[in-house]
């Protein structure tokens, strides 16, 4: 029997933004924080445009030991976004994997990484995403299942509903 297809989200899924942000010093935070123009409009920050800030995040609490419980019924890959104006965040994410998975082979994720954004052209069976709505999968064909939601607050209860499958 083939194992199913699961795509998992980076950012607020494996990877913790917030600590990205919270590492910053506060000049950065300024130039890429909220800001208002000259004519009064309010701008929401972009902390996913700072260099390097991919490389600052920690995993989320319980991300690694999920891969490695879900690697044994699933075929895994890492589907995620990457801005467009940070050319650092699509190495960088490439690296977070490399230091957190491994870069070998027997890693859960070796040469299973897809940048992209338009997630909803990946065909699988799960996506485990904390913002379908933003990141285009309205037409992914498989089940969505919306990470930090009420029903699937955190790793533990994705696993048990992914592993009862």
């Amino acid at each position: 029997m083939s194992k199913k297809i699961l795509f998992i989200n980076m950012d607020n899924v494996l990877i913790d933004f917030q600590s990205g942000i919270d590492r910053l010093d506060e000049k950065t935070k300024q130039a890429f924080g909220k800001y208002n123009d000259r004519n009064g409009n309010k701008h929401e920050a972009h902390y996913d445009d700072v260099p390097g800030i991919f490389a600052l995040m920690d995993p989320m609490s319980g991300a690694i030991e999920a891969v490695q419980k879900l690697r044994k019924r699933y075929n895994l890959y890492i589907l995620t976004t990457a801005p467009w104006g940070n050319p650092t965040a699509w190495c960088d994410k490439l690296n977070w994997v490399k230091k957190h998975f491994g870069g070998g082979e027997d890693s859960a994720f070796y040469k299973r990484l897809i940048l992209t954004h338009h997630k909803e052209l990946c065909h699988g069976d799960y996506l485990i995403d904390d913002r379908p709505d933003k990141c285009c999968v309205g037409g992914f064909n498989g089940e969505v299942i919306r990470f930090g939601s009420s029903k699937y607050p955190d790793w533990d209860t994705v696993v048990e509903y992914l592993m009862g499958k």
